[in-house]
């Protein structure tokens, strides 16, 4: 039967004889699985993967435990595939850890399958486990909906970009995590976007930031609307800065809560 009758997800709601999963719903069952993923931004996530097309192809490069896989998998249509890559290879799993975390990345991986199994999407995924430099062959046909979390650093974000993006459709949607936030993802958005004749800039939700392949974009309006997040781009970097130094353990020490990492 439908995998989606499984689990904490079974209880949908029946909508013109069709099944439809509301986001409060699927937002209570990721509650405690470990991600970044904020409610605003997995509000985003699963309105894109909604907007998919019945039989279509979602994208994900970068699932750590599968907080936003379950998302995307549960929003998306019949007959669509999620494609969710990620190596669980113990690099770049997160802030600070670039490598040697190849034990948290084994259990990552033992905690992504249990995760999508209790939320009964699994059968919708393919889970890649590789990386997304090698995994593109693996996708057959054209992206429709393509979410961005992978590595971080502006080489392997810069190719992310390029070579997926150059897969989505005319009038799919690229969704970029820790947009105007981390200096390696924005510094691969001003280079391969900013400027371009292709995506347009929708908007961003904190650094969720979301691009439509819209080849009739005006390129000076869309190029502005992307320059002016640059402020708060530099606002996140002089926080993550200040946080590094010690600011969060200070702020503590006195009583104050602590700045969030700014995602």
């Amino acid at each position: 039967g439908d995998p989606g009758a499984r689990g904490e997800l079974g209880d949908r709601l029946r909508a013109g004889g069709v099944l439809v999963t509301t986001f409060a719903r699927v937002w209570d069952t990721v509650a405690d699985v470990d991600g970044w993923m904020t409610e605003g931004q997995g509000q985003a996530l699963f309105d894109a993967s909604a907007g998919c097309p019945p039989g279509g192809t979602i994208v994900e490069i970068g699932s750590y435990r599968g907080r936003s896989t379950i998302v995307l998998a549960s929003a998306c249509p019949p007959g669509a595939r999620v494609y969710a890559i990620d190596p669980h290879a113990g690099n770049d799993r997160g802030p600070g850890e670039i490598e040697g975390f190849e034990a948290e990345a084994s259990r990552d991986h033992e905690a992504f399958v249990r995760n999508l199994a209790a939320a009964g999407v699994d059968g919708r995924v393919n889970h890649l486990r590789m990386f997304s430099s090698d995994a593109l062959a693996e996708i057959p046909g054209d992206i429709d909906v393509l979410y961005v979390d992978g590595a971080h650093r502006y080489g392997p974000a810069r190719s992310d970009l390029r070579r997926y993006g150059a897969r989505v459709r005319d009038g799919g949607t690229m969704l970029i995590h820790d947009s105007f936030s981390s200096i390696g993802v924005t510094g691969a958005i001003c280079r391969e976007l900013l400027l371009g004749s292709r995506w347009r800039y929708e908007g961003r939700v904190r650094s969720l930031a979301v691009y439509r392949a819209a080849p009739d974009l005006g390129r000076a309006d869309n190029a502005a609307r992307q320059l002016a997040q640059l402020p708060w781009f530099v606002k996140n970097v002089l926080l993550k800065v200040l946080l590094t130094a010690g600011l969060g353990a200070a702020l503590r020490r006195l009583g104050r809560d602590a700045p969030e990492w700014p995602y």
